[in-house]
């Protein structure tokens, strides 16, 4: 079992759920991010949490960095990770 901590939060009238990842998820592949990602939403719906998951983690160069739809992109940049972490109030459990 695997627990995550998420901040879910609608934004102009959309929800998400924000997931902070270790730095390490910059490293995997397309296919990797993409079966965590995968495994993250199946979680998040089963435990009745709607939204998207996006996925975010720090960088090498101390950013953030996102996976989300390209017309969320503008809202990602203006955030960072002390935002998200701010924001955390739910956590997943996944198995």
């Amino acid at each position: 079992m695997s627990k995550s901590k998420v901040a879910h939060i609608n934004h102009q009238g959309v929800n998400l759920i924000i997931v902070p990842l270790d730095d390490s998820f910059e490293w995997k592949t397309p296919s990797e991010k993409d079966e965590i990602i995968g495994g993250l939403q199946f979680c998040a719906s089963s435990a009745g949490l709607a939204g998207t998951v996006v996925p975010v983690w720090r960088t090498p160069s101390n950013k953030m960095a996102f996976i989300a739809p390209p017309n969320w992109h503008p809202f990602f940049k203006s955030i960072d990770l002390q935002f998200v972490y701010a924001n955390i109030n739910k956590e997943l459990t996944c198995g």
